[in-house]
């Protein structure tokens, strides 16, 4: 019997460059320690189950990040229940990507952007490098602005300051990394549920239209603006950099000692992902159902922003609703902006061996986001444009997960069955297809 691996060592410090590091080292930067398959045997119930959860609850804070507030109230108060079918067929892609990336990290021991250095032509993964971390701006755009927002709206804090108020939190929540990965999981797991409960009380006193939520899941479009928003709602929901993320999340996560043992994590890592992203999918679908039943057809201007939505809130159903959906908004933007450091980190060091200082990093990410909030732009707008940038980012981070986890070189036994490929690639055609149809109608429409 093998020994498991040893732990790798704690990230760098923020305060040093590392010009050059192995593949190994560059992952140790981006995990926590390991914890051994044995300490959990034998356990019944929840006790054997809650130590293998985790992973799926921090990458689901991407998929009900401030874009999918942004794209999701639009879309509810601009077309009603007209696009709910869009956000279950995206949830349900979600599972399925998020699936696939963390068994490539639990199969391999190596995440997705390591593989692709490896396993591609150096340009062309010096070429996924730069979308991914043109992604990451995009990403950083949707975060920064929704915890700006929020915290305009709870304390009147200038957008500008918010945003640099948004940095320290999502620098903090990351630091509790160094107190083990169990920390930090919870913590972003504990903003989930502050999410979820904001929702449901919202809902609760909307008392939505039990038919009009049931004809919202019949597939269909109301005009070429309907579409664009539909790739928001796309791009928001399945997030390109937590694709990257998840990989890394469970790539050293648990030790394992043979294929016995792998199989059943990732039964476990299954079973992690459909709790998590079914929370991120009832998120989303409330958020455009409140939207639908209060302000689709309402004579209350900018209700499809989220600053229009907040007052809107309070105007129609109440103050607490208004602050529930604010401390919601406030709380996805400080998760999401974390995670999205964290998913930073993976990218770079894994598609180009290269680490950075953290806070250099994130001011590099930052700085479109803090662009918009100082020139005073429209944030609601800037918003839903990222989310519609995000999903042409998709294809280029699914195309590599679904080839890497089809070889069975890669892969050994936990290789994808033929059909679950063959619906990984009816998915990337879609996703291309739909963005290629934004392009026409956007300039020849």
């Amino acid at each position: 019997m093998n020994p498991p691996p040893p732990p790798p060592p704690p990230p760098p410090s923020s305060s040093t460059v590392s010009a050059a590091v192995t593949p190994e080292e560059a992952s140790a930067a981006a995990l926590p320690a390991p914890t051994a398959l044995q300490e959990i045997r034998g356990r019944k119930g929840l006790k054997g189950i809650v130590p293998l959860l985790g992973p799926a609850f921090v990458a689901a804070i991407a998929y009900v990040d401030p874009g999918n507030f942004a794209t999701n109230i639009d879309g509810g108060a601009s077309y009603g229940y007209t696009l709910l079918w869009v956000i279950l067929g995206a949830n349900l892609i979600g599972m399925l990507i998020q699936t696939l990336s963390a068994k490539l990290g639990l199969a391999t021991g190596k995440n997705l952007p390591e593989l692709c250095r490896e396993r591609l032509p150096r340009r062309a993964s010096f070429g996924l490098w730069i979308q991914a971390e043109l992604i990451a701006m995009a990403t950083d755009l949707a975060e920064f602005i929704g915890a700006a927002i929020a915290l305009n709206l709870l304390f009147g804090v200038p957008l500008f300051i918010s945003g640099l108020l948004t940095a320290v939190v999502a620098f903090g929540i990351l630091a509790l990394q160094s107190k083990g990965y169990r920390r930090f999981e919870l913590a972003i797991g504990g903003m989930l549920a502050v999410i979820l409960l904001g929702f449901l009380y919202d809902t609760l006193k909307v008392g939505p239209d039990a038919s009009g939520v049931l004809s919202g899941f019949v597939p269909g479009f109301a005009g070429g603006d309907s579409v664009l928003l539909a790739c928001g709602i796309l791009g928001a929901t399945v997030m390109p950099h937590v694709i990257y993320l998840h990989s890394a999340l469970t790539q050293r996560r648990i030790a394992v000692e043979n294929d016995e043992e792998r199989h059943r994590l990732f039964k476990f890592q299954t079973v992690d992902v459909v709790i998590a992203m079914s929370i991120a999918g009832i998120v989303n679908m409330l958020m455009l159902v409140i939207a639908a039943s209060l302000f689709f057809g309402a004579d209350i201007p900018n209700v499809d922003t989220l600053e229009g939505a907040y007052h809107g809130f309070d105007v129609l159903i109440g103050g607490g609703a208004a602050l529930a959906f604010a401390l919601a908004l406030l709380a996805s933007g400080f998760a999401s902006s974390s995670v999205g450091t964290y998913a930073g980190q993976v990218i770079m060091s894994g598609f180009i061996n290269r680490t950075v200082p953290l806070a250099l990093r994130r001011l590099v990410t930052m700085t479109p986001a803090l662009i918009v909030l100082a020139l005073g732009l429209d944030p609601s707008r800037a918003l839903v444009i990222s989310q519609v940038v995000l999903s042409f980012g998709i294809p280029f981070a699914v195309v590599p997960l679904i080839i890497l986890t089809s070889d069975r070189d890669v892969m050994g036994t936990l290789v994808n069955r033929r059909s679950t490929t063959m619906i990984g690639w009816a998915i990337s055609g879609a996703i291309i297809l739909l963005n290629g149809f934004l392009l026409y109608q956007t300039f020849f429409g």
